[in-house]
């Protein structure tokens, strides 16, 4: 009787990233170790498409769905793997790249691939705002309205990204506040309240250097007001892996809180622009994903 290999789905978003479609189907066949496993290629075909086809790769039993894309792809395919037993895998291609970076995943093809080859599995956490799932971030306040401004920008990458910061940081409002978290009510001004998951947002810049994707809690980061040298301030302790200074920013440990406005602000998942709300539930979703990530050498 011949013995099926594990079965890998590849889902591709072809407007990701700057190779092209058919060298990233090449090289998938040329690094795959085909003696352990068997695999398909499928593309997306439009925004939102990618939660679909990860359900039907669980649903048909694929022990691992690859999402090749950046962090949209990556937040898309994990949606539609939650809480089975198909495993999530990453081959980074957009410009953040922020879970598998956490993860310590190889952004070159050939070294995600070798990943995928060893296929180490664990579980990691999600968390949801507003009932739409996120992985590496949430965020209420700058962070989202930046990531409005980025998605109708016809420019992607960092350059883009970090001009787009620099040029609106100043100028965004904080708004007053209502958090409800951890047993207490605190009343105050926001003008960022992330919401990690994993350490970083992508590109390496950590706003909450100390998160554990595996704890079963957030790491909250509440900025209330910003000026020039809070802002400062806040970009240093990002790219250098340290908490800002405690005038500038503000640490809280949960796995579940709320938010409430009088007045709507904007909100993100994973870089992804939501939309606005003036009443926010945030919950954490233990354990929730199996992920494929390199194995630890000591």
């Amino acid at each position: 009787m011949v013995q099926l290999l594990p079965h890998i789905r590849f889902i591709v978003n072809p407007k990701s990233g700057p190779r092209s479609n058919e060298n990233v189907v090449n090289r998938i066949q040329e690094y795959l170790d085909h003696q352990k496993y068997s695999h398909d290629v499928v593309f997306t075909e439009y925004a939102g498409h990618a939660p679909d086809l990860a359900r039907q790769a669980a649903q048909e039993g694929c022990a691992v769905v690859v999402a090749v894309g950046g962090d949209g792809t990556m937040n898309e395919v994990a949606r539609g793997l939650l809480y089975t037993d198909t495993a999530l895998a990453l081959l980074p291609k957009g410009s953040g790249n922020g879970l598998a970076r956490h993860l310590l995943v190889p952004m070159s093809l050939k070294g995600a691939m070798q990943v995928i080859n060893e296929g180490n599995i664990t579980r990691i956490d999600s968390g949801t705002i507003n009932g739409h799932a996120f992985f590496t971030a949430g965020g209420i306040g700058f962070d989202a309205y930046i990531s409005s401004v980025f998605a109708g920008n016809k420019k992607r990458g960092l350059k883009t990204y970090v001009e787009l910061v620099l040029k609106e940081v100043l100028h965004y409002n904080h708004l007053p506040v209502s958090i409800k978290i951890n047993g207490t009510t605190l009343t105050t001004d926001c003008y960022v309240l992330a919401i990690a998951n994993a350490a970083q947002y992508g590109n390496n810049a950590y706003i909450a250097p100390f998160a554990d994707i595996q704890d079963g809690l957030f790491d909250i980061c509440l900025v209330r007001k910003l000026d020039v040298v809070k802002a400062l301030n806040l970009s240093y302790s990002m790219l250098t892996k340290q908490k800002a200074s405690p005038d500038t920013a503000e640490y809280f440990k949960t796995d579940a809180f709320e938010v409430s406005t009088a007045h709507k602000i904007m909100y993100h998942a994973d870089g992804e622009y939501l939309g606005e709300a003036s009443d926010f539930s945030i919950k954490m979703l233990p354990q929730s994903l199996k992920v494929v990530t390199p194995i630890k050498r000591t």
